[in-house]
């Protein structure tokens, strides 16, 4: 998320059993530097300790809605018109009734009857009480009025019965929470797709042909896609990191799958980002058993892999945009600008691999930014989440370069 300016956001907390993880929600979201003024309510109250919260976000718990208050701008109207984000979670079925009819009996159904920032809630209920005509009803109502949802999710509740009814875990919830507090839309409604992370070409049944990519550099790209408003599929080889909430994954192993799944894909997006790290090579042979010591030397004949971005770039509509990446150990500029020509990419990001703090697994990257134009952008040493922030500036640039563009034709 930009670092633009401290946002604010009020996390009320109600009676449901999965209270204690509100804990974990305000702590991932002040590691964040986000300011969280927690808010329970009296059933909260019984379950979760407010000293808790106070503790983790440094702010006062507002538990009563006619408590004295050493401090006058902690009221209800004010942190209305303060809060950047509500954040209901976990959200029980009495708190979304009295949100969706406009009950205000407690400091925060008053609240949320004030607001005009962005509503997001966590629903977490028994099974039965989820699904009863009456709570469905009362989401319809809360989406039709643009209040946001993540969850539930199903599972075995701590009543006993297994459905619908989990709060969404923690880091998720927090995910979302992220992305609406950003301000950024300039990618609201663009289509993007990323691959990412290594492939895996096998050998026989239990060894296989990889490389070190880690997937982290794919995970930046569809995170600060998503905090622009991107609508975001990732098609991810196997990864060592888990992609943001709200992203569509399509999980492959080899090329291959890769190919085919972005063969399908392609014509729907509208930003294409290869930061996959494709393998060249695969056996042209796969053993049916595992090869032992003792069958004697293992020999491979390796063939090439389907070029996934050379095949696409050949079908791109005039509207797309195709980003290339390039991980090279010598000779970085002139081999990224000779694959950026080749291709006929929009621009590309060339990393240097094989040195300290930069390439496959680490958090940051020594890379260049090479545009069709001839234009090359040194970046220096940066952080992933950094450099995919660099990356969708210039995506964006585009967009509305051509967008103008078009509209200046049409006159």
């Amino acid at each position: 998320m930009t670092n633009s300016a401290p946002r604010e956001v009020v996390l009320g907390v109600t009676g449901s059993i999965a209270a204690y993880k509100a804990a974990e929600i305000a702590s991932q979201l002040v590691q964040r530097g986000i300011k969280v003024t927690p808010v329970l309510t009296t059933a909260a109250c019984e379950l979760v300790c407010p000293a808790t919260f106070e503790a983790i976000t440094g702010n006062k718990a507002i538990t009563r809605l006619f408590e004295p208050l050493s401090n006058p701008e902690i009221e209800h109207i004010a942190v209305a018109n303060r809060a950047d984000l509500f954040l209901i979670a976990p959200a029980t079925a009495n708190i979304l009734a009295k949100a969706a009819v406009g009950i205000a009996d407690d400091w925060l159904s008053t609240t949320l009857l004030a607001t005009r920032a962005p509503v997001l809630f966590a629903p977490a209920m028994n099974t039965l009480m989820y699904e009863h005509p009456a709570t469905q009803e009362n989401l319809r109502i809360l989406k039709q009025r643009g209040c946001h949802f993540i969850g539930p999710e199903s599972g075995r509740l701590a009543c006993g019965t297994v459905g619908a009814g989990r709060m969404a875990d923690p880091s998720h919830i927090v995910e979302f929470a992220l992305t609406l507090l950003d301000p950024r839309n300039d990618l609201r409604n663009v289509r993007v797709l990323i691959t990412s992370g290594p492939t895996r070409e096998p050998i026989d049944p239990v060894r296989f042909i990889s490389n070190r990519s880690s997937g982290k550099m794919g995970t930046a790209l569809a995170r600060e896609a998503l905090f622009r408003k991107a609508h975001v599929t990732v098609i991810s080889g196997p990864s060592e990191v888990a992609m943001p909430y709200g992203v569509e994954v399509l999980y492959v192993e080899t090329a291959e799958e890769m190919a085919q799944a972005c063969a399908t894909r392609f014509s729907e997006c509208d930003v294409f980002i290869a930061a996959a790290a494709v393998a060249d090579y695969k056996p042209d042979h796969v053993l049916d058993t595992k090869h032992k010591r003792s069958d004697g030397p293992l020999r491979l004949s390796l063939v090439e892999n389907p070029d996934i971005l050379g095949t696409l770039a050949q079908r791109k509509a005039p509207h797309q945009i195709i980003v290339g990446f390039a991980a090279e150990t010598d000779n970085l500029l002139a081999h990224a600008r000779e694959k950026l020509t080749k291709k006929n990419l929009d621009f590309l990001l060339a990393n240097q691999i094989g040195i300290p703090q930069s390439g496959f697994g680490t958090s940051t990257v020594r890379a260049y930014l090479l545009h069709a134009s001839g234009e090359t952008a040194d970046l220096g040493l940066l952080p992933k989440e950094t450099v995919a922030e660099r990356i969708f500036d210039r995506v964006a640039e585009l967009i509305k370069k051509r967008t103008a563009t078009q509209g200046a034709s049409s006159l």
